[in-house]
Formats: structure tokens, C-alpha cells, sequence
């Protein structure tokens, strides 16, 4: 039996409307909005970039999640694992009573067809689909439409012969689903992570290689029976909605130009496509951040996010090297004036650092937060270094 899919919420919005509210915003944020983003308590001043925090595509995710809770108090709703990566939306969420199938032991095999089933922001692959569309169970699709942009592209390049070079995370879950839409219509595709990547690639592109290397380097990041001399031969590029835009534009020049050596300006076309699918929200928040670094002379940055949210990893590695940088993933992060968890940029562990905020004197403190964190959020944090910087005790 085929599934019924929700693609466009489930008449449920004004029900859920107060408990989202009270949930995720913060009379606080909304304050610092209307007055030019900053806030200013004692010796502390908080610069809070013009672009941070929730984006519409992971707004209505959330929303959705809350209206499927909602529409169908009787039975179990399931989520196929993080709907976004935030530590605190997904713990409200179990709150509320939806279930992970990324949990230990959970898995497909207790689904039933009575069964609800969220899809992620980020997308699934094509086989879970499947699969879940086999087992018949309610599907929600909160697939955010940047993702289902760079989809429509990949389609586009695996029916017209073309090789899907996706710029991203080969682990990323929007990565994988974007590669399974090629690999579903029997298309090839290749992941690279970086330009130190793309350099391997484009150098094979212009002067060939060593096959068996290249495919041991890039074993897990190519569709089944990838061949480097043939595959390579007509390309088509993409990316990770949340990847770094000016790194995401640097790899296309990259490609552009091997494949321009190799066969000509003549013959571009037709070897090389490339569709903007930059998204356009995480663009924003970069652009944001770039103008507040720029801006104001800050002693710190501070940038809040889950630590397996690409795109606030990406914002943490906009401010390295300009300004002593946090990223933290919440305001329990925060433990003392003296003491705070936190993971440095390139880092996989969280670490505690010592002495991060100055005692005395005036504080100019930079704020932003991932596209996956609700200003509720961001106010706690903010709250809390006001009292670290002017508590008298």
C-alpha cells in the first residue's frame, strides 16, 4: 500500500502556533532585533549579526513536526533520525513524544503501516523512501526546497549523462540523499570535502592518474563502479546547501578551469554544467557574519550551533584567525566567567577552556547561531553573559 505524504503541513498550524512560540522565542532576541542587533548591560556589549538563527526551511520543518504530533494524538510518530541538528529542538521533540528510528534499537522493523513518519529538513535517500513508502506508513516531508533544488540539478545531470561532483560531506545526510537521486536513475556521482580534493580530482581530469588510487582515496565518496577515465569526462557540479558558499564557488573555478584544459574553451559546454544551488539562507548568514567581523572590534566571538551542524561549523571557521572564537552548543556550555566547553574549529571533540572571559574592563562580545537554533536559545546565552560580565558576586 502506498503511502499518504504530507508535503505542505497537515492544517494544523494555528493549533500549534502558541506552544512553537513559547518554545523557541525569546523576548529578549526580539528586543536586540529592534535595536540594531545589540545589546549593552553594564560593561557588556553584545553585537548580534543581522542574519542568524532559524531559516524558513527548518521553521517549517519544526512546524510540521509539532503539527504531526498534533493531527494524530492516537498514534506513534517517528522521526528517521535529527530533524535538524540542534540538541534542544530534538529534545523538545522526544518531549513532546515523537520517536527517533536513528535510536539504538530502533530501526524499520517496528514501523507499521498505521504509523506516522517525519522526513528531515536535510532529506532521506531514495531506498529509505522506498522502503518506507512499501511499509505504508504516513510520510510528513519536511525536505527544505534548497535541498530539492540541488536534487532537481542532479536529476537533471544523471539523465543527460553527465557526472553529479558534489561538493560536500560524504556523511552528511543531505549529501547522501543528494547522491542516492543520482545513483537512483543510474547516474555516477563524486564527493569531494575540500579544495585539497578537488585539487586530486581536477589533476586526474587534466593528466589522468593512477585508477586504483584514486578510487582507494575516494572509495566511500563514489557511486558503485565509478571509473575516474570515464566518468570524469562530462561533470556536472553541486553542493551541501550548508557548506561554506565561497569555498562551494572556489571548487566550481576549480573544475571549471581543469575541464577547460582538458578539452577546450570550444567544447566546454559540453563536458561541464554548473547550477547555482547555493542556499540561499545559509549565503545570508555568511554574508551577515563577514559584515559584523568587519564592523565592530570585537574581544570574542561566540557562535552557537550543534556540533554536527555543517553550516554553524562553517560560521565558527568564518571567524578563526580574525578573533578568539567559541562554539559552543548551548548556554549549558557556558559553566563559569572562567570556564567554558566548547569545540574548536577543525576540532571533532568539545574541550574546556580556561580564562576565556576577560574580568574587568569593557566587553564587546560578537553573536551568532546556526540556521538549526532557535532564539530561545540564543536569549539563555545572552542572559547568561550578562550576568558572568556584571554579576557582583
Amino acid at each position: 500500500m502506498a503511502s499518504l505524504i504530507f508535503r505542505k503541513g497537515l492544517d494544523a498550524g494555528a493549533a500549534v502556533a502558541t506552544v512553537l512560540s513559547d518554545s523557541y522565542q525569546s523576548p529578549l532576541v526580539q528586543q536586540m532585533r529592534a535595536d540594531d542587533h545589540t545589546y549593552r548591560a553594564g560593561r557588556l556589549t553584545v553585537h548580534l549579526a543581522n542574519e542568524f538563527g532559524f531559516c524558513y526551511g527548518v521553521d517549517r520543518a519544526v512546524d510540521y513536526a509539532y503539527q504531526a504530533s498534533h493531527r494524530f494524538p492516537d498514534r506513534r510518530v517517528f522521526l528517521t533520525g535529527e530533524i535538524i541538528h540542534n540538541p534542544h529542538v530534538n529534545a523538545e521533540l522526544r518531549r513532546i513524544g515523537i520517536h527517533f528510528l536513528s535510536d539504538p534499537g530502533r530501526g524499520l522493523h517496528e514501523l507499521q503501516p498505521e504509523d506516522v513518519v517525519i522526513l528531515p529538513a536535510f532529506g532521506v535517500t531514495v531506498t529509505l523512501l522506498q522502503d518506507l513508502d512499501a511499509i505504508g506508513c504516513t510520510l510528513v516531508d519536511t525536505t527544505c526546497g534548497s535541498v530539492l533544488n540541488v536534487w532537481k540539478n542532479v536529476r537533471r545531470y544523471a539523465t543527460t549523462g553527465y557526472t553529479s561532483v558534489i561538493h560536500g560531506k560524504s556523511w552528511h545526510e543531505e549529501t547522501r540523499a543528494t547522491a542516492s537521486q543520482a545513483a537512483a536513475l543510474t547516474g555516477a556521482y563524486l564527493i569531494v570535502f575540500d579544495d585539497a580534493e578537488a585539487d586530486v580530482v581536477c589533476d586526474y581530469i587534466r593528466h589522468g592518474g593512477d585508477r586504483e588510487a584514486f578510487l582507494t582515496q575516494f572509495a566511500s565518496a563514489v557511486s558503485p563502479g565509478f571509473d575516474p577515465d570515464q566518468h570524469l569526462q562530462r561533470i556536472g557540479l553541486a553542493n551541501q546547501t550548508t557548506m561554506l558558499m565561497s569555498e562551494s564557488l572556489a571548487i566550481g573555478d576549480q573544475f571549471r578551469a581543469a575541464m577547460r584544459d582538458r578539452w577546450g574553451e570550444a567544447t566546454l559546454a559540453e563536458h561541464f554544467q554548473a547550477f547555482d544551488t547555493i542556499c540561499s539562507a545559509t549565503q545570508d548568514r555568511q554574508d551577515a557574519l563577514s559584515q559584523l567581523l568587519d564592523t565592530y572590534p570585537l574581544d570574542l566571538m561566540v557562535v552557537i550551533g550543534g556540533y554536527n551542524s555543517s553550516n554553524t561549523t562553517h560560521l565558527a571557521r568564518m571567524c578563526e584567525g580574525r578573533v578568539p572564537t567559541f562554539h559552543i552548543d548551548s548556554h549549558e556550555a557556558l559553566l563559569s566567567p572562567d570556564r567554558i566547553r566548547h569545540r574548536p574549529v577543525g576540532s571533532t571533540t568539545e574541550t574546556e577552556s580556561r580564562e576565556w572571559l576577560p574580568r574587568t574592563g569593557a566587553l564587546r562580545i560578537g553573536l551568532t547561531s546556526g540556521a538549526s537554533t532557535p532564539d530561545n536559545v540564543l536569549g539563555t546565552v545572552i542572559a547568561t553573559l550578562d550576568r558572568f560580565c556584571n554579576s557582583s558576586t
